[in-house]
């Protein structure tokens, strides 16, 4: 990032526990309304249960019908699930004025995770063709975007003290057999608050 980019710094906003399909309308709403001057922003929330199918996402990946509701959305990727105790950071930036494209956001993101990983010494990989963080081959952190007018909005979850039971009801990502794993399960005991504080100055010194 060039030093004349860098004093657009973004805002941090910290959302209570929310419905996912409250939040979707949300980053719309900002993005469809944000001109060349707008503040990138990070949202940081958990959701209640809900499993998302992206916009190329086969609903045969749904494998047990359950009480948690299958909503669609226009982010990529397959199938996931959200719940209480995991992290979703949105990420509304203009990459067009950061002049980043997509592929160096996604690489950027999962640095990120990798780093802050590595600060309590576990290693964190990448699985080529499969966005995301892995640790010993079980996701811990899942990518989705959706890019307008050269704007970003969606982003990453990482899962930090959560029931990961929902994920055997689908094939995380489309990935089948995949397993998912979380902060508590690698020693990192900190709950999503912190490490959403944790992740701001991660966020900025990647991006800002």
């Amino acid at each position: 990032m060039n030093a004349e980019l860098k004093h657009c710094m973004p805002t941090m906003r910290h959302l209570d526990l929310s419905d996912y399909c409250v939040v979707h309308k949300r980053m719309h709403e900002y993005t469809d309304n944000r001109n060349d001057d707008s503040a990138d922003e990070i949202w940081f929330v958990q959701h209640e249960p809900v499993f998302t199918l992206g916009r190329n996402g086969n609903r045969a990946n749904v494998l047990i019908d359950s009480d948690i509701p299958v909503v669609h959305s226009d982010r990529g990727g397959d199938v996931t699930y959200h719940g209480p105790g995991q992290l979703l950071v949105y990420c509304l930036m203009d990459i067009k004025r950061m002049q980043i494209g997509v592929k160096s956001l996604v690489h950027g993101l999962e640095e990120i995770i990798i780093q802050y990983l590595s600060e309590y010494d576990v290693l964190g990989e990448r699985i080529q063709s499969a966005p995301g963080v892995y640790v010993q081959g079980n996701k811990l952190a899942s990518l989705g975007l959706r890019v307008r007018h050269g704007c970003t909005f969606h982003g990453l979850s990482i899962n930090v003290n959560m029931d990961t039971s929902p994920f055997t009801y689908i094939n995380p990502c489309g990935l089948e057999g995949m397993k998912v794993t979380q902060l508590s399960q690698l020693g990192i005991n900190r709950n999503c608050d912190e490490v959403a504080s944790d992740l701001s100055n991660l966020i900025i010194k990647q991006f800002y």
